[in-house]
């Protein structure tokens, strides 16, 4: 298939072939919500720690004698039943929220979500997009001449100067493909990719 390819220049009418493999699959919704809830539980850190009943500082006497007291049988105040007691199931440091997807599966799930963004025209092509110096005002005026306002720029290779320009301009991100997450890419209003970008994204997805 081929798509136009954006141009800073209105009087262009070129257009670049991508891959149907990638770009033009049926969307699925089971694997791109796969994809998205497997990113964002890797991206969790256990940073929570809770007490059980064994870390909890009680004594380990029995409250009370077992019966005639007309009160409830207790062992330990450290009971989670009890208030300043542990806790029953308690969060671990060390615990491990990640989830494993497949490559063949990732590499669809991508798919996927690139061929959508091609379907409602949120995914645009241009053939190169490189800065001189590494201003913020110049990249700011460029973008808006392009009428994109939220936008994440995919490219194959880190471009300093790009980078060090988009990254005081708020709701833009500088990637480059081996970057391109799930999340991010369903995020952002648009995706602009350098022709390069396409390749490799060809490249890693297949």
């Amino acid at each position: 298939m081929e798509v136009k390819l954006v141009s800073e220049n209105e009087q262009s009418e070129a257009s670049i072939a991508i891959s149907d493999t990638v770009f033009d699959r049926k969307y699925n919704e089971p694997l791109v919500h796969q994809l998205v809830t497997s990113y964002l539980a890797n991206a969790r850190s256990a940073n929570r720690a809770q007490k059980e009943r064994s870390d909890v500082s009680k004594s380990n006497h029995k409250p009370w004698r077992q019966k005639g007291t007309g009160r409830a049988r207790a062992g330990t105040a450290a009971s989670p039943l009890w208030r300043g007691g542990g806790q029953i199931f308690a969060n671990s440091p060390d615990e491990n929220f990640s989830h494993k997807v497949n490559r063949k599966a990732y590499r669809a799930g991508m798919s996927v979500i690139f061929s959508q963004l091609v379907r409602d025209n949120r995914l645009l092509v241009i053939d190169s997009f490189t800065v001189e110096q590494p201003k913020t005002k110049e990249l700011s005026s460029r973008i808006k001449n392009l009428g994109l306002d939220e936008v994440m720029i995919i490219t194959d290779k880190i471009d300093n100067n790009l980078y060090l320009s988009a990254r005081n301009i708020p709701r833009l991100k500088v990637i480059v493909a081996s970057q391109a997450d799930p999340y991010n890419l369903l995020r952002y209003k648009k995706i602009l990719v350098t022709a390069e970008g396409i390749k490799r994204i060809e490249e890693l997805m297949t």
